[in-house]
């Protein structure tokens, strides 16, 4: 199955008209991208958007032989002019499927928004599946579902609907998943091919034709990565994106409870509403168990507060308790986490925090957290395929 796609950005296109965003002011040439439009074996179009015929006559194809024309969602703004000789557009109810003349079948997926999905099966049985803009797949189960050859969907806007196409089987670990409608609430570039490669998804220039169901090297997702960063830096939002795509998490969170401390409670709270709500959290510094088991993929949030109930529990901040085993006892310690860490089967993203950079701390158990906590993340970090620092909320591949 031939599929190229004539757009592959959001339904205002990219960049916005008359928008003074910076990603719109970097969206030029070859990352400018119109609506999403797709032109399957060039018999059928999933969407019509302004321009189409210009957009197929660029990527050297024609309309001519178009015999249906369907549409995913509401097209808002001005009429499109309709190429000539091109069918009517329009929807299919959920569920029903059509059988083209030209051998595909059409079936109309249900969304959890306004909006059709269509699975695409040509005559050879590659299957297709394509989701609008801002939709996830709602009437999907995984009873002896067969995973797609290639998924089309909005995976930066709804990174919880591929979640859920993994969950079901829907994505397998041979689909390939095509990025698009694009918009410029991320940033465009080689930030955004590492976000989509972090989804096990990426993205390709408008006019570009694919081939579904053609082997092609799938986007390596790291499994184990670290993020680090220094206070509100964006390390925790970083490490949460990379997960959102996954079907089930486990939410590690290492800080506990204070009782008594109501900015910490506000602070949790805060974290505790950006997560998806299908993620599940456990709040223990036992780590090893966890990483030594099987399970879902693991959000460990974070490091630094793990080595401080570390040293809590040695009597690391005592200098003669450090002197007479306390070293050694927290040595001891941080060898076993970073010996699970390697061993482990478990997708891992871990957060951690960058202390050594700023002012020298003022007491020797100050400068030897700073100390011991550099020497964890360097450990730590030489055991994941994946690093990063994260800056003012842009995230800097250290590894990987």
């Amino acid at each position: 199955m031939e599929l190229t796609l004539l757009g592959t950005g959001a339904p205002p296109g990219l960049p916005r008209p008359d928008c003074p965003c910076a990603v719109c002011a970097r969206s030029l040439g070859p990352r400018a991208r119109a609506a999403t439009a797709l032109l399957v074996d060039g018999a059928l179009l999933l969407d019509l958007t302004p321009g189409a015929a210009l957009a197929a006559a660029r990527s050297g194809h024609s309309l001519v032989g178009v015999r249906q024309v369907l549409l995913t969602h509401p097209h808002d703004g001005p009429a499109v002019d309709v190429p000539a000789g091109l069918p009517t557009a329009g929807r299919v109810p959920d569920g029903r499927e059509l059988t083209l003349i030209s051998g595909h079948r059409v079936r109309a997926v249900a969304m959890d928004s306004p909006g059709t999905g269509y699975e695409v099966v040509s005559a050879d049985g590659e299957r297709l599946l394509y989701l609008p803009p801002g939709g996830a797949a709602a009437g999907l189960n995984g009873n002896g579902l067969q995973p797609y050859d290639m998924v089309v969907a909005d995976v930066t806007g709804r990174p919880d609907g591929l979640a859920r196409l993994r969950a079901t089987g829907a994505v397998g670990p041979t689909t390939e998943v095509i990025a698009v409608h694009l918009d410029h609430d991320v940033p465009t570039g080689p930030e955004l091919e590492r976000r989509l490669a972090a989804a096990g998804a990426r993205t390709v220039p408008d006019g570009t034709t694919l081939y579904v169901g053609e082997y092609h090297e799938l986007p390596d997702v790291p499994r184990r990565t670290l993020v680090t960063g220094g206070a509100r830096s964006g390390k925790s939002v970083e490490a949460e994106r990379r997960l959102e795509a996954f079907p089930e998490v486990l939410y590690v969170a290492t800080s506990g409870t204070r009782e008594g401390d109501p900015e910490w409670s506000e602070r949790v709270g805060l974290h505790r509403e950006r997560r998806p709500a299908s993620w599940r959290t456990a709040e223990t510094c036992e780590l090893v168990p966890l990483l030594a088991a099987d399970g879902p993929a693991l959000l460990i949030d974070c490091l630094s507060l793990w080595l401080t109930d570390a040293m809590d529990r040695v009597g690391a901040w005592d200098d003669a308790t450090w002197a007479a085993g306390g070293r050694a006892a927290l040595r001891e310690r941080t060898a076993a986490l970073v010996a699970a860490v390697r061993a482990t089967r478990r997708t891992v993203v871990a957060v951690t925090n960058e202390v050594g950079s700023g002012v020298v701390p003022a007491t020797a158990a100050g400068r030897r957290f700073r100390d011991e906590l550099g020497r964890l993340n360097a450990a730590f970090a030489e055991e994941c395929e994946e690093v990063l620092l994260v800056a003012a909320g842009q995230a800097l591949v250290l590894r990987g």
